[in-house]
């Protein structure tokens, strides 16, 4: 669709996941006259200083890039205001917008969001999507208020949970149609052709930060619903069981696996081939990554580290 009237327009986002979206609201004819980034932060054995994907991909395109720590000061908040911007686009960023940045904006900030709202609202919504064994989700532009993705819709592209499908390919699928769903939502906008759809009060659901101590594979569950728990970690911060080695607790990480026909004592190996009982069912573990190691199938992960039938994990 092409811009009846290119819009002003700042860009706010950090992660990978963002760096498509602005790469095509670069492409669309509207106005990007600055990028908000979080900063950058210490990483690597040397521990330098790293720029967000985000940072980078714009400093390519010539956009001037800011990135401060917080947007709750006023001088922030007049330096933001001073950009006499049509519209902010919101994906990923990390930081609060707080009330006097959402109302700059002529037309306001609009948010990517990754799932059917009202439908995982919060942090990880890629994640809960699998985890929870949903059939379905997407991505929905939202009109930003100072809820948590509380606001009104003016766009959705929506895509089936396949089976096998972990969180990292979900998360380049939404990519993937996020770009086209942001550039079309503007140009409407732009056209004043858009109305805002109100959520519904009904299905909420909210999307909490994935815990650390929730990576960790219970055997007791069922079969299916591990499976969902390991694509949807997968392959960070990755699910994980332990094994005894020489006296002392090993972890590996579980990257893919399929439920399959079996039973046992949950945790219990019921043959050489990595297949574990759960609560009911089973799972073969298809790749799996011990730690400190590289990924590895699990023919090769058995031949230097063999699992017996009969034997248990935790």
């Amino acid at each position: 669709m092409t811009n009846p009237k290119p819009l002003r327009i700042a860009f706010m986002g950090t992660p990978d996941f963002s760096v498509g979206i602005l790469a095509a609201l670069v492409e669309s004819g509207h106005d990007l006259v600055a990028v908000y980034s979080q900063p950058p932060r210490k990483a690597g054995r040397g521990m330098d200083l790293k720029k967000s994907p985000v940072h980078e991909f714009a400093e390519t395109k010539g956009i001037e890039v800011r990135t401060p720590k917080s947007l709750k000061g006023e001088e922030e908040q007049r330096a933001f205001a001073a950009l006499k911007l049509d519209v902010a686009i919101v994906v990923a960023y990390g930081l609060l917008l707080p009330a006097p940045i959402l109302e700059a904006p002529r037309l306001g900030c609009l948010n990517l969001h990754a799932s059917l709202l009202p439908r995982w609202r919060g942090a990880a919504p890629i994640q809960r999507a699998i985890m929870a064994g949903d059939a379905e989700t997407g991505v929905m532009v939202m009109q930003m208020d100072e809820g948590l993705d509380t606001g009104p819709v003016l766009g959705t592209a929506r895509i089936a949970i396949t089976g096998g499908m972990t969180a990292s390919d979900l998360h380049d699928e939404l990519a993937k149609i996020g770009a086209p769903l942001m550039v079309d939502t503007l140009a409407l906008l732009a056209a004043g052709k858009i109305t805002p759809t109100q959520q519904s009060d009904e299905g909420v659901t909210y999307a909490k930060k994935i815990d650390k101590a929730e990576a960790r594979i219970d055997w007791t569950r069922p079969a299916k619903e591990l499976d969902c728990h390991i694509r949807g970690l997968a392959p960070f911060p990755g699910a994980y069981f332990e094994i005894i080695r020489k006296g002392k607790p090993e972890r590996v990480k579980v990257l893919r696996a399929e439920p399959v026909a079996g039973s046992g004592e949950p945790g219990s190996a019921l043959d050489d081939a990595l297949s574990i009982a759960c609560g009911e069912g089973a799972l073969r573990l298809l790749e799996v990554q011990r730690a400190g190691k590289g990924r590895a199938t699990a023919e090769e992960f058995l031949r230097g580290f063999p699992l017996a039938k009969g034997e248990s994990v935790t």
